[in-house]
């Protein structure tokens, strides 16, 4: 019985013994967390999209804490986050321009010519493995929803062979931009009053071939823009937002039909 009780009694011991060594161990090896982290991160919306140029809002927390990253890199919390956070900071809080993502693609099923049928995974990244994708143009959207498949709003659809953003919908998150393999979809400014629905880089009489909604780089748009905001960048059309006055004239002349 004496056997029995000590036993207990030495176990109960080594118990307690470890208990306070492992307690002393936390305290002497314990890792110092700024709390400005803690609520940096908790003024973050958590969307983990890696828009603001870190891999997730853990990181960019850290960062604008321990590099002093800008406060108005997070494009989903938007002017919310960014004042929330230099509150937090004690720091001025830059501007936030709100972003919205855009298919520079119209190349649907009507618009644009098929060289195969894809049978096989219905995943883009899959279906470009394959010469590139059904289409004849290569540069254009896929259409098979890995951009569906990661928006956290459902603000994209395909429709008719196209993914189609709802810009009431979208958040400028850009985590469509970085799941298209073609790298159709692009942020731009929320209130941008023109954009190039189209990627080919390809030269005019190639592009009508392939497709009847395309791009052909014949640069009426950049000739006629009074605010010279338009360029040609490799056959294709690009708007500058911040030089864009929104005046229309470049989706007059445009013979695509292709700026929007």
């Amino acid at each position: 019985m004496n056997g029995f009780v000590i036993g207990i009694l030495s176990v109960t011991g080594i118990g307690l013994l470890c208990s306070v060594v492992l307690s002393a161990a936390a305290k002497f090896m314990a890792v110092q967390v700024d709390q400005r982290i803690e609520k940096a991160r908790a003024c973050l919306p958590g969307a983990n999209c890696g828009s603001c140029g870190y891999k997730g809002c853990d990181d960019y927390a850290r960062a604008l804490v321990e590099e002093e990253a800008p406060t108005n890199l997070c494009v989903p919390g938007g002017i919310t986050a960014a004042r929330q956070v230099s509150a937090v900071l004690n720091r001025a809080c830059g501007e936030v321009r709100p972003k919205r993502a855009v298919v520079r693609c119209r190349g649907d099923c009507q618009a644009m010519e098929r060289k195969a049928e894809y049978r096989g995974l219905e995943v883009c990244a899959a279906a470009r493995l394959l010469f590139g994708g059904p289409g004849t143009c290569t540069y254009g959207c896929l259409g098979l929803g890995d951009c569906v498949a990661v928006c956290p709003n459902r603000a994209i659809q395909v429709v008719n062979g196209v993914a189609r953003v709802d810009p009431q919908r979208c958040v400028g998150c850009g985590l469509c931009v970085q799941a298209c393999p073609n790298q159709v979809i692009a942020l731009i400014p929320a209130g941008a009053p023109a954009t190039v629905l189209c990627s080919s880089h390809e030269k005019g009489a190639a592009v009508r071939k392939k497709c009847s909604a395309g791009c052909l780089g014949c640069g009426l748009c950049a000739k006629n823009c009074p605010a010279g905001a338009i360029t040609l960048s490799h056959n294709l059309a690009v708007v500058d937002s911040d030089k864009c006055a929104g005046c229309g004239t470049c989706k007059e002349v445009c013979p695509a039909k292709c700026i929007e």
